[in-house]
């Protein structure tokens, strides 16, 4: 048997895995990397530790695995977008840490660029808000606050030409450090994400590179998501196999959940969540408080996607765990949540980072309202993970008020196995969920997306036929009280804005 190796790059931890020629997952390896809050609001990862981390859960998945190396024929990556990384290319060395999607730090530089009136602009070309969300104000807040100001010493920076430095997503530090510095490249999908990427043109956008202040020679080369970016033996790990099939995670689980076909789409339940609308081959201008991303390239075919991002869902859950000690395990919320008979008039906004869509406010602070005397913290368990499904319905509303319908929602993620959490989403999106039976759909789609590159699989068809099991949960809620939990919902998250 032949196995594809899928490295799963998230924002908590890097998952290594092992698929068959079938698709089929058949072994796993996590490994967590530290999380560094520098400052309030800001959020870094240490870009060497997943490096090291990523061969690490390679090594120990083939141990556990059993699996031969020379049986393993290629690598597929999917990984956590926006955050950004800048290395020195002649040391391979970071010049700070990496910039994490959930880091507010570059505010300041997205609100200058909006009250230089360019707002109109970046969205006609990106499809995106300007926002620290994105990657291109971490990557200019490196430029004017650690380039030529701090020792290497700190593994930070002395003054170096532009023509020394490079940048890339995730994805991209990662394939260059497997390549050797070979290959220096990214995908459409992770491009997209960046606010420095024309979505029309597929390519880097001279305009957008001024606004931000990056030079073209720092950027990687794009290509569809079924290009083979290079060859790695991983360290001396495996055999030299090609990297195939590479696309930003909550692309990838589109894909993992077969969602080719316009109108179809998916919620992905991690850290943050995304709510992701197949909208087709034609750029199409996103309604007010959502995005519009490149779906997924393959086949000499674009797809594009109606997009809103939640900062803090899956996160909510570990807040309470570790900040709170409420529960001490994510499984455990299900039990509470379930113990109590209504949030009690509960309502938790965990805007921790600030809004995402649809709200888009940096300054939200988060907030637990509406607690008495009796309130317990099942109440405020119940009020945590009932907030995962608001900040959803929130979202699927913006698509429906701009004229789109739902027939389901493909769900994935760790949160989806609480079947409370599920039931609440179906009850406020009437409308049934139907959730993968794989949780790591994200990683499927660039296992998907490797076969393609490898020509074993050359159709969109030939991968649907690929899901072979269905799990749907209607909703049982009557649309009143539906209405009316959402409408208290809503007060409570205009109580966020101080």
């Amino acid at each position: 048997m032949k196995y594809t190796l899928a490295i799963d790059q998230s924002t908590s931890a890097t998952k290594a895995m092992l698929f068959d020629a079938n698709a089929a997952l058949v072994a796993r390896v996590s490994l967590a990397h530290e999380q560094f809050y520098p400052r309030p609001g800001w959020v870094e990862h240490d870009p060497v530790e997943i490096l090291e981390n990523t061969c690490k859960a390679v090594s120990n998945l083939l141990e556990e695995s059993k699996i031969t190396p020379s049986d393993i024929v290629s690598l597929a990556l999917t990984n956590q977008r926006e955050t950004v990384v800048m290395w020195d290319k002649s040391t391979g060395k970071p010049v700070y840490n990496a910039i994490v999607w959930q880091c507010n730090r570059g505010a300041a530089i997205c609100e200058e660029i909006i009250a230089q009136g360019k707002a109109a602009l970046v969205k006609e070309k990106t499809g995106l808000i300007i926002n620290p969300y994105f990657s291109a104000s971490g990557v200019k807040w490196i430029i004017d606050n650690i380039v030529g100001t701090h020792d290497v010493k700190t593994r930070r920076a002395t003054s170096l030409p532009d023509d020394n430095l490079l940048i890339g997503t995730i994805d991209t530090w990662l394939i260059w450090n497997f390549t050797g510095g070979a290959v220096h490249a990214t995908d459409y999908t992770n491009a997209s994400r960046t606010l420095l990427f024309n979505i029309h043109t597929l390519d880097w956008d001279d305009e957008l590179l001024e606004l931000f202040s990056v030079n073209r020679s720092m950027l990687p080369e794009v290509y569809p998501c079924d290009h083979i970016f290079g060859t790695t033996t991983l360290n001396g790990l495996l055999p030299e196999i090609p990297i195939a099939g590479v696309l930003g995670d909550s692309h990838g689980a589109l894909v993992g959940q077969m969602c080719f076909a316009p109108g179809m789409g998916k919620a992905t339940y991690g850290t943050g969540s995304s709510l992701m609308i197949n909208i087709g081959e034609e750029v199409l201008e996103a309604p007010e408080g959502l995005v519009t991303s490149v779906a997924f390239s393959a086949l000499d075919k674009t797809y594009y996607a109606f997009e809103g991002n939640i900062h803090c869902t899956g996160a909510t859950i570990q807040w309470l765990k570790n900040n709170l000690q409420f529960i001490t395990s994510a499984q455990e919320s299900e039990v509470l949540a379930t113990a109590v008979e209504d949030n009690g008039g509960v309502y938790f906004v965990p805007a921790f980072a600030g809004l995402g869509a649809p709200w888009w406010n940096n300054e939200a602070k988060a907030l637990i309202c509406g607690m008495t005397g009796g309130t317990t913290k099942a109440h405020i368990v119940r009020a945590a993970l009932e907030s995962i499904a608001y900040q959803i319905k929130d979202l699927m509303d913006l698509v429906r008020n701009a004229g789109g319908t739902l027939q389901e929602l493909r769900v994935d993620g760790g949160p989806v196995k609480n079947n409370f959490l599920m039931q609440f989403q179906a009850d406020m999106l009437q409308a049934p969920i139907n959730r993968s039976p794989i949780e790591e759909a994200s990683v499927l789609g660039a296992v998907l997306m490797n076969s393609i590159a490898l020509k074993t699989r050359h159709s969109w068809d030939e991968l649907a036929q690929l899901r072979k099991e269905e799990n749907r949960i209607y909703p049982q809620m009557d649309t009143q009280k539906t209405k009316s939990l959402h409408q208290a919902w809503i007060a409570a998250v205009k109580r966020t804005i101080i």
